[in-house]
């Protein structure tokens, strides 16, 4: 019998759905069929693959009924929450009307009798291996600029998630693109391990783990194949004396604790100035115990459980460490109906009294808990922000631009926000630094991530 991966839903601990590996003739017929059809569809103008593009985000959008019920018994996130079509149909629209200047010629024109320019050729094969926190939207980063770019794209996507995958594909299917431009294939990962070390793709755009990573980075070594990593977070968050306090906090409890705090770019650390340390944490603990833990499927669920058991008790081993070490846990576990160790809902915490020597301010959490620390100033508070292995966003919450302007220049990260977080704008470029991974996604980088330039010298004259 066939390998198979099984979902096995956060909700209720059952097998949601269950597929076979594709096995290796699958899987050379797919590499083919990509290789054919990415040669003909590089020549088609850029305006006629958006129109595929927007076939394919109708496409996903009549589906969002049935999509928003599987997401949550997949990986947990509540459907009163409605998947994430809001930010997909963005993302997928700012590429489209930004795609012909982005994949635009850079001409050189100051020198009579040449004509010289540098095109953006497309990379040709792009694997992408879609992560399951946010399924829809990580995947689309790089699946429809690649598309747009004129490559083929394969997709792996997380084993939580399997259905995401057949989604798009059904969507691309019902827009009618050509066969073989994108094919979701459920491949294990010493499979694409595989595939990357014997040179059979031209990018790979992985969203996970910084061990998945360093996976990557192996497979790859001496193909040359060009790499895009996102990988983890510590995202921090410092409140400074002079914050909207009621907006601070409104905004950074749904920054810590929406998805269940499995984002990429939740807040898992934040630093407040000491003369509003107080009223901040009273209002950030009040708010967090209004949050609901229960049954995704239900409208009234604000908390839905982890994706996966173990990454659960992650989170709770991470609390009881701090709290052994001298934090004090803000929120009573018991309050919430649906908690229950072992299992995959997990009750929100905060915790106070905590430094830098404790793992959960250290370490991604990837979970609804959540360290707030008191600080002097902005001095301490950007030492703070910086001590840590990850750099993907730092929020800074002030009333003043130019001072938020000044504290993120020195803040080592990818982006910096100001009264907000947990967001990403498509016109500007999503990467970070440290082990965060490299390269860009979205923007106009984002497209020269998924090119390489091609210069033309031509003389006019002799």
């Amino acid at each position: 019998m066939a390998e198979r991966i099984d979902i096995v839903s956060p909700v209720d601990g059952r097998i949601y759905a269950s597929r076979p590996l594709a096995g290796d003739a699958e899987l050379d017929a797919a590499l083919k069929r990509a290789r054919a059809a990415q040669a003909e569809w590089r020549h088609v103008p850029v305006a006629g693959r958006g129109r595929f593009m927007l076939a394919m985000l109708d496409a996903m959008l009549a589906m969002k009924d049935e999509i928003v019920p599987e997401l949550a018994w997949q990986m947990g996130r509540p459907v009163r929450y409605g998947g994430e079509f809001g930010g997909f149909e963005e993302r997928l629209r700012w590429c489209v009307d930004n795609a012909e200047a982005a994949l635009a010629p850079i001409e050189a024109t100051d020198r009579p009798g040449f004509r010289r320019y540098i095109r953006r050729e497309p990379a040709g094969l792009v694997f992408v291996i879609a992560p399951w926190n946010y399924p829809y939207l990580t995947a689309v980063n790089t699946i429809v600029p690649a598309l747009l770019s004129g490559s083929a794209v394969l997709l792996k996507h997380a084993s939580q998630t399997l259905l995401v995958g057949e989604r798009f594909q059904a969507a691309f299917d019902r827009a009618g693109l050509a066969a073989g431009l994108f094919q979701n294939l459920v491949l294990s990962h010493r499979q694409a391990e595989r595939m990357i070390a014997a040179g059979l793709v031209d990018h790979v755009n992985f969203t996970g783990s910084v061990a998945g990573g360093r996976a990557i980075e192996r497979a790859a070594a001496g193909t040359f194949t060009t790499l895009g990593l996102e990988l983890g977070g510590k995202d921090p968050a410092y409140v400074r004396a002079d914050a909207a306090i009621g907006h601070a906090v409104e905004n950074l409890v749904d920054g810590a604790f929406y998805n269940s705090g499995q984002c990429c770019c939740g807040i898992e650390r934040i630093y407040v100035h000491e003369k509003v340390f107080r009223e901040f944490v009273d209002g950030f603990v009040d708010l967090t115990r209004r949050y609901v833990l229960g049954d995704p499927l239900d409208e009234a669920t604000t908390l839905g459980p982890m994706a996966r058991a173990s990454g659960a008790e992650f989170v709770r081993e991470q609390t009881r460490a701090a709290v052994r070490s001298g934090a004090t846990a803000r929120i009573d576990p018991a309050a919430f109906d649906r908690e229950r160790p072992g299992s995959a809902y997990c009750a929100p915490q905060v915790l106070t009294r905590v430094n830098h020597q404790m793992w959960v301010m250290r370490d991604e959490s990837f979970g609804p808990v959540v360290g707030i620390m008191k600080v002097h100033d902005d001095e301490e508070a950007i030492g703070l922000m910086n001590h840590s292995q990850y750099g993907l966003t730092a929020s800074i919450w002030t009333r003043d631009a130019d001072t938020a302007a000044r504290i993120g220049d020195r803040v080592e990260t990818g982006t910096v926000y100001m009264n907000r977080c947990d967001y990403l704008d498509p016109a500007l470029a999503w990467t970070g630094v440290k082990n965060t991974g490299r390269g860009a996604s979205l923007s106009r980088i984002g497209f020269e991530m998924l090119t390489r330039p091609k210069s033309f010298h031509l003389r006019e004259t002799i």
